[in-house]
């Protein structure tokens, strides 16, 4: 695959001397990140996880909440159906997000400022994209958040604490959207991370999206390589999804994994189609508009037929490489994305 189009994360101090395009910037905000001169994978290296460490109050074990531990609003009227309406997300919507998570820039523009003057912000600025559609409002938090250290259990990752998560949750209502719990895996297995939320994924208006350029092997350092996942363990993870749905009679559930490189995913043809899922594969990266172009097409070519296309943006990184795609050039994308991201 030719470097010039494929957007990878990488350290900001390797990119004059290795590279054209970087996925994400460090700023330095972590604590325990890798460094940015720490890589281990060379080009083909993500960025640093040290700017994505929040540290507040987050959980340093694999312990899950507490079995008795309650949201504190409830959920929408109409618990069956969607906040807008109906039991599935396609056709009749577009949906439209911004990722982060509160107290570091450095995650996404979700966690920057007032909640719900972000939440407003992403409504209006969604009707740009909206086109035909009606837009559903995502709030994407990095709920599970992938570090440069080990930590207590050895995982990479940390999770943020249940009042953050219904914080977030209860702004999604505020606002008729729905939650993604965003999860950067580290050591982790994808599904045991499910299983650590499924209290909130047990919630008509909550669902994931996956990392797995953040998921890695014994004797890899998150931030040092790219981490990777197969169609079989998207697929169980969907298949859980699946199964949370059908016993509690929930409308439709989103399930997001995002995908920076070719090598992110293999043998994706194994990720099947679930009842109640609705199974959206995001493409990654930064750049300027026609690399990022090229990346969505090269990606998306092994994209199973069941699965949705999503695209994401990133605020200041793509402006910096410039210009920021707009609406209609996003929309122009073959095939349509169905899942709008901002950072």
């Amino acid at each position: 695959m030719a470097r010039s189009t494929v957007l990878t994360r990488v350290a900001v101090g390797a990119l004059a001397a290795a590279l054209t395009l970087t996925a994400c910037s460090d700023d330095g905000g972590g604590d325990g990140g890798t460094g940015s001169g720490s890589t281990n994978g060379g080009s083909d290296a993500p960025a640093d996880t040290g700017a994505r460490a929040t540290g507040d109050g987050s959980s340093g074990t694999g312990a899950p909440p507490a079995d008795d531990a309650q949201t504190t609003t409830e959920p929408p009227a109409q618990a069956l159906e969607l906040p807008r309406g109906g039991t599935e997300f396609f056709p009749e919507y577009r949906l439209f997000g911004y990722s982060g998570a509160p107290g570091s820039e450095g995650l996404g523009r979700l966690g920057i400022g007032d909640l719900d003057e972000r939440v407003v912000e992403l409504e209006e600025r969604g009707e740009e994209f909206a086109d035909d559609r009606e837009v559903m409002p995502v709030l994407e938090l990095i709920a599970t958040v992938v570090h440069g250290t080990p930590g207590q259990d050895g995982m990479f990752r940390t999770h943020l604490p249940d009042e953050v998560v219904q914080d977030h949750l209860d702004a999604a209502r505020r606002h008729d959207g729905i939650l993604l719990l965003n999860i950067q895996p580290g050591r982790a297995d994808f599904v045991d991370e499910l299983k650590y939320w499924e209290k909130w994924l047990e919630e008509p208006d909550v669902g994931v999206a996956l990392d797995p350029e953040w998921a890695v092997e014994e004797g890899q350092i998150p931030g040092n390589v790219y981490g990777r996942t197969t169609g079989a363990e998207l697929d169980e993870c969907a298949a859980f999804l699946s199964d949370i749905v059908q016993e509690h009679g929930l409308p439709e559930k989103v399930m997001v994994y995002h995908q920076v490189h070719t090598s992110v995913v293999q043998d994706e043809q194994d990720l099947e189609a679930h009842e109640g899922v609705a199974i959206i594969k995001s493409v990654d990266g930064i750049g300027p508009p026609g690399d990022k172009i090229a990346t969505y097409n090269l990606v998306n070519e092994n994209k199973p037929e069941h699965v949705v296309p999503g695209f994401k943006l990133f605020y200041e990184e793509d402006a910096e490489w410039g210009p920021l795609m707009t609406a209609e050039e996003v929309l122009a994308l073959d095939p349509e994305p169905e899942y709008i991201l901002f950072e």
